[in-house]
Order: C-alpha cells, then sequence, then structure tokens
C-alpha cells in the first residue's frame, strides 16, 4: 500500500474524544521508549509526524493521524513507564484500556516490541489482556538492526516459544528497523489487505 497522504488529525484524553466519523482506525502500542514514533514516521515517510522524543512516556494522549483520506494511524500512549507517577500511571492505563477494549472502529493492534530485550512479563500480560478481550493483534519487533541476524531470529524465537505456553497459534509477527527503513511494506501491505478484504465483504 501507497501512502500519498498523512496528517494529524487530533489528540484525544478520553474516549468520547476520538473521531467518530467511521474511518477504520489501526493503532500502534508499546512500553515506553520502543521506537513507537520513529516507526510511525518510517512508515508515512514524514520525519516529523509523530514527536520523537528522548524522554520515555512523552506520549500521554491518543494521537489520530489521517492516511490518504482513508483510515486513521492512531499512536497511543506508552505504558510501563516507571518514571511516570501512580497517578499519570493510572490514567494512561485507563486511556489505553478503554481504547483497545472500547474503541468501535479499531480495526487492528500493532504491539511493539524492543527486539534486543528477551521476553518481558508487561509485554506478555498487555498481550493476554488483549486475547481475553478479543482484541486483534500483531506483534511489531523494533530496533532489528541494533543486533545481528542471527541474534534476532533467536530473540523473536525465544518470544514466539513464550508465548505459544500459553497461545494455540501466534499472532501476525513484523520485524522492523526504523533506521533501514526495513518492514515497512510488510506493515502497510498487511493493513492494506485488512481494508480491502473489508471492500470485497
Amino acid at each position: 500500500m501507497k501512502i500519498a497522504s498523512a496528517a494529524f488529525a487530533c489528540s484525544s484524553g478520553k474516549l468520547s474524544q476520538i473521531p467518530d466519523d467511521g474511518l477504520p482506525e489501526f493503532a500502534f502500542i508499546g512500553r515506553s521508549n520502543v521506537g513507537k514514533s520513529s516507526l510511525i514516521n518510517m512508515l508515512t515517510e514524514n520525519g516529523s509526524l509523530a514527536k520523537v522524543s528522548a524522554t520515555p512516556g512523552k506520549t500521554k494522549l491518543i494521537n489520530h493521524f489521517l492516511i490518504n483520506g482513508r483510515w486513521y494511524l492512531v499512536d497511543l500512549p506508552g505504558y510501563g513507564y516507571a518514571k511516570a507517577s501512580k497517578s499519570d500511571r493510572r490514567e494512561f492505563g485507563k486511556l489505553i484500556t478503554d481504547y483497545v477494549t472500547k474503541a468501535k472502529k479499531l480495526w487492528f493492534l500493532f504491539v511493539l516490541v524492543d527486539s534486543r530485550h528477551a521476553p518481558m512479563r508487561i509485554d506478555l500480560d498487555f498481550m493476554r489482556m488483549l486475547g481475553r478481550e478479543g482484541v486483534p493483534f500483531g506483534i511489531v519487533f523494533t530496533k532489528c538492526d541494533k543486533l545481528s541476524a542471527g541474534q534476532a531470529d533467536a530473540n523473536i524465537a525465544l518470544y514466539e516459544k513464550k508465548l505459544l505456553e500459553e497461545w494455540e497459534e501466534l499472532p501476525p509477527v513484523f520485524r522492523t528497523s526504523s533506521v533501514k527503513r526495513a518492514g515497512r511494506d510488510a506493515v502497510l501491505d498487511f493493513i492494506g489487505e485488512c481494508l480491502e478484504g473489508a471492500v470485497r465483504s
């Protein structure tokens, strides 16, 4: 899928504020500092669309970007930022949970995971919640340029083994590098197939 236009639409602090125009939404989420903003900018080929910050936990609102006038790319707040206050963590948790479980036009959720790390409990717990709620999601392994292909294979295989301890089958998996622009076509083609499938049906 080609992206011809990408524009900021709105920021929302509660579910009632998100767009209600019927357009499908594809959302991106992950632990703070997982490389979400860089990935969004890489996907849209717009280096300043999502704000990239050296400070984890900077995104506190739900940000909608209108793509090709046809669908929304949704940038969700990062979860699990240890230095956020307890009240902030509660609010972020409620905002995230409300969105992923109640947003009527959420078609698919991309959960970003840092490929350099072994499976982390917070990510596994979040995916477990998605499974309980029936939220369709896939895993995007980020920063794959930071380690060798063999190391990436080993880390991802470890993650998949851990998931298969509880899941009958794995969700879609994508490997990306914002620096090397790797995985862009795979993610966008997946979104395109979702949209085209809806048109055919």
